[in-house]
């Protein structure tokens, strides 16, 4: 049985544009996921950088001041609450963009609620 150059152009066709839905819908979860890595390697940066330049700033101070360990220990401090500001301001960017976005977060059960089920 062989088929009309219509009929197999109107064949290839279709099947194109079902291999094309197919991978249209592939990218935007693949793009998703690294965009969800790269801002959770951004949190840990923060975190991370925030500390090391208070301990930077705070060992400066203690050799320059001579207020040691005192520079270190307020720099450390010091980094660490702006670490923690930083890591909260992007915790709230991503969680309004969700927001907008029309995602919804979905409440996860304390582990002891999972084993009581086991049981």
């Amino acid at each position: 049985m062989t088929e009309s150059r219509d009929e197999a152009i109107k064949r290839l066709q279709q099947s194109a544009s079902e291999l094309e839905a197919r991978t249209a819908q592939q990218e935007p979860s693949h793009l998703a996921a690294q965009k969800v890595t790269s801002e959770a390697y951004k949190i840990i940066a923060d975190l991370v950088g925030g500390v090391l330049v208070g301990l930077g700033l705070g060992f400066l101070a203690d050799r320059f001041l001579g207020i040691t360990p005192w520079g270190i220990i307020c720099g450390v401090l010091l980094g660490f609450a702006l670490s923690i500001y930083m890591a909260r301001r992007t915790a709230n960017r991503l969680m309004a963009q969700a927001k907008a976005a029309g995602v919804e977060a979905k409440p996860v059960p304390f582990e002891e609620a999972r084993e009581d089920e086991d049981r």
